[in-house]
């Protein structure tokens, strides 16, 4: 069930600001990835089921977001019960490509929102986007290569993100998959390239 739309991924992080000011003694800064991403960024009109932490972010740079910090993880399912949201509406489930290495500058390309004094987002980049899009679409396709076609990447964009993608999967099956779905999607100049 896909219950995000810009305005309720909008009410959601408002409240969720507001509960951990109730529920924490400190500020916290979140990295997030996917659909939630790409509809706050307005990169890719569409709706989606959750808000993907890939990292956490502190004064000496992003860390691991697994575990979430207790007054995020409380926050969280009080605002599940009041909207009526699932209960892992805000998960780590991209916390393994954090630990795996993120793309170069990955951090410097951060867009950040504010949802009050308690509660920071980053929003990935589109570059990022499509380095996490083409990952996805070879490992799970579906909607994951019609977000990777909505950027519009273009073929240097697209071999940069071949590129970091192999360093996540080093198995010859891997990058034939990569290869093969490439030249599915019309980007044969890259795949000769990889």
């Amino acid at each position: 069930m896909k219950i995000f739309t810009d305005e309720k991924l909008n009410e959601a992080l408002v409240l969720l600001e507001s509960r951990i000011r109730i529920l924490g003694d400190e500020p916290i800064e979140i990295v997030v990835c996917g659909g939630s991403a790409l509809i706050a960024t307005k990169l890719v009109p569409r709706t989606t089921k959750d808000v993907d932490i890939v990292a956490l972010k502190g004064d000496s740079g992003l860390y691991d977001p697994d575990p979430m910090p207790q007054a995020l993880i409380d926050a969280a399912i009080i605002v599940a019960k009041t909207l009526n949201l699932p209960e892992d509406w805000l998960n780590t489930g991209p916390a393994d490509l954090f630990r795996m290495g993120l793309p170069e500058n990955f951090e410097r390309r951060l867009i950040e929102r504010s949802y009050g004094t308690y509660l920071t987002v980053h929003f990935i980049s589109r570059l990022d986007q499509i380095h996490f899009k083409l990952y996805a679409s070879v490992d799970r396709g579906g909607y994951h290569i019609e977000d990777l076609l909505a950027l519009a990447p273009s073929d240097n964009e697209l071999l940069m993100a071949a590129k970091w993608t192999q360093t996540h999967d080093v198995s010859e099956g891997y990058i034939m998959l990569l290869k093969d779905m490439l030249m599915q999607i019309g980007y044969k100049n890259v795949a000769s390239k990889l």
